[in-house]
């Protein structure tokens, strides 16, 4: 439990980062996501989940 309340901060972090860094490249990024299709970003966000589960796999073992 522990590691995931540590993961979810990362995640955190990483976002806040990214809006304190370029807030006005993550409006642009904002605005071109909601022009694509469901389905498109559907798979995106399963390519983005796998890599990161294998990624996941990969450093815990």
């Amino acid at each position: 439990m522990k590691e995931l309340i540590a993961a979810l901060c990362l995640v955190a972090v990483l976002e806040g980062l990214f809006l304190f860094v370029a807030p006005g490249g993550w409006k642009r990024a904002a605005e071109q996501l909601l022009l694509l299709p469901n389905g498109q970003l559907r798979t995106f966000g399963g390519l983005i989940l796998a890599i990161g589960l294998l990624a996941l796999w990969w450093v815990r073992h």
